[in-house]
């Protein structure tokens, strides 16, 4: 694992120049379940204005989808064809609604975002998810939402993906890779936190079981499974705060330019 660099105010500057330099514009950030990908993924593409997007709400809004329909599960078959009937687009939450959730997600134009968090979509999704015709499905039109931002054409200049697979099967050629960890103890901490926080009666226990489970599905599933881009900066978030691993990547985006600028000079 890299050791991870510390910023001054005027390296933080430098880092949030470097972001919004990159060229094309994305971001990916990968790791499992409760690793703090969504919340670092906003906030960061809040500092550099950058659209939020957490590609693993396309998997659960298939599994609503699915669940909604009364389908099978277990059909791999109905599946993938559902994945590839129907169109997921995702548009951004006003800050004043991000208390609530940070991006809307809308299923063949009707918005699902309040059904995307069940604990039946929880326990499901990573079985949906690990269908191949449901990830090529997603992945195309996840590649088409990235190269529609990170080309600088769109509403906003660029693009935090965050997911599983971003850096190594989605946009393998991010320029900027970060795959995030955390011990399995202080994620179930987060998610029990979470879930408290929501009003919702949980424990523990079955939040630990379902991560162990959710991880090892995510990890030996056939296509794509979870691990880090060879090039990807590694980030323990166990014992750090949100700010510290933000600082931490702006750090790595100051360090690779810099570097990169030396690197050109004659």
């Amino acid at each position: 694992m890299q050791e991870l660099p510390t910023c001054s105010a005027e390296e933080i500057s430098e880092g949030l120049a470097a972001l919004r330099s990159l060229q094309p514009a994305i971001i990916a950030i990968d790791g499992p379940a409760a690793a703090g990908k969504s919340t670092i993924g906003y906030q960061l593409a809040q500092k550099v204005n950058y659209l939020y997007f957490d590609t693993g709400i396309m998997y659960r809004a298939v599994t609503y989808a699915a669940l909604a329909r009364g389908l099978d599960l277990h059909d791999a078959a109905a599946i993938g064809a559902l994945a590839q009937s129907i169109q997921i687009d995702i548009t951004p939450t006003p800050p004043e609604e991000a208390h609530e959730r940070l991006v809307n997600v809308l299923v063949d134009q009707v918005d699902v975002s309040a059904h995307l968090r069940t604990g039946e979509v929880d326990r499901n999704v990573s079985l949906v998810s690990a269908y191949p015709a449901v990830r090529e499905a997603l992945s195309q039109q996840q590649r088409r939402i990235a190269h529609h931002y990170g080309r600088g054409a769109a509403e906003r200049p660029g693009i935090v993906m965050v997911g599983r697979d971003i850096g190594t099967v989605i946009l393998p050629e991010a320029p900027l890779k970060v795959y995030m960890e955390a011990t399995i103890a202080e994620r179930a901490r987060r998610r029990y936190c979470e879930l408290r926080t929501k009003g919702k009666e949980v424990s523990v226990t079955q939040i630990l079981e379902d991560l162990k489970q959710r991880d090892k599905l995510d990890s030996e599933r056939a296509h794509s499974p979870l691990r880090p881009a060879a090039d990807a900066v590694i980030i323990d978030t166990s014992d750090l705060s949100t700010e510290e691993v933000i600082d931490a990547i702006l750090g790595i985006a100051q360090n690779r330019t810099q570097a990169t600028t030396e690197d050109q000079e004659p």
